[in-house]
């Protein structure tokens, strides 16, 4: 397995799936809280953090590589708790692997086949067009709404040094393809089996919202909003986010 990951406490697992921007330190303040009752494993994704990058020409396949880790660390089943596009690798891997899962839990998460919207899109690529400009990426970035909450609070370092250090693994990516499961996952989530909580901070951008009305088609979902949170809700709430998610578990 040359995924880097890390295993604390003792219990039934749960796998963490940190957000875009970030790496494993997303789950800084949330995982000494799990690892009280749960054995937590977290990890950084391929291409960021201490995880390797993509080779030349690859193609990347972020839910074969959590089978992977999973099958490594012999793991029949885990719950699975995805941030933004961990998210979408948790609900990717909910439905091609629904044996593996017993609870799906999402925090702001993105979805494969949903139509984002021309705001969010330039957004997007607006951080783009100043590449390779660190700097100017990062002004751009941590200026959206998304993250206005975790830039006015005692987080704002931890938030600017993830931030840095995954645009400076990005910005040395070879060219690779990023393979997701098809169909698309907005066209399959009433096929999602397991019981699946759904967090967003009430100050989350918009599409993501959008997204969370999308969610309302799984059958086994309780949607669930966070005041005075942004997207950073793991770094800012961490103590009602485990609150969230263990009365979810033991319910």
């Amino acid at each position: 397995m040359d995924l880097y990951y890390q295993v604390t406490g003792e219990g039934h697992p749960i796998v963490l799936l940190h957000s875009g921007g970030t790496d494993r330190k997303d789950w800084t303040f949330l995982t000494p809280r799990l690892a009280q009752h749960y054995k937590v494993v977290t990890f950084d994704v391929r291409g960021i953090g201490k995880s390797p990058s993509p080779n030349p020409n690859d193609k990347v396949n972020y839910v074969e590589d959590l089978l992977l880790l999973m099958d490594h660390l012999e793991l029949d089943s885990a719950m699975l708790v995805g941030h933004s596009i961990g998210g979408q690798i948790a609900t990717e891997f909910a439905l091609n692997y629904p044996e593996k899962v017993n609870n799906l839990i999402l925090i702001a998460p993105s979805l494969s086949g949903f139509h984002y919207s021309e705001a969010f899109n330039e957004y997007i690529n607006s951080i783009n067009r100043v590449a390779p400009d660190i700097d100017q990426m990062l002004d751009i970035s941590l200026s959206g709404s998304l993250y206005q909450v975790v830039m006015s609070s005692p987080h704002r370092d931890l938030m600017i040094q993830m931030h840095r250090d995954y645009f400076n693994r990005i910005l040395t990516w070879p060219n690779f393809e990023m393979f997701w499961p098809q169909p698309p996952a907005v066209e399959r989530l009433d096929e999602l089996s397991m019981n699946t909580l759904f967090i967003i901070g009430e100050k989350d951008f918009q599409d993501n919202h959008r997204v969370a009305e999308q969610f309302k088609k799984v059958p086994n979902v309780r949607l669930s909003e966070i005041t005075n949170a942004d997207h950073m809700v793991t770094l800012t709430h961490p103590d009602k986010l485990f609150m969230k998610i263990d009365n979810f578990i033991k319910e």
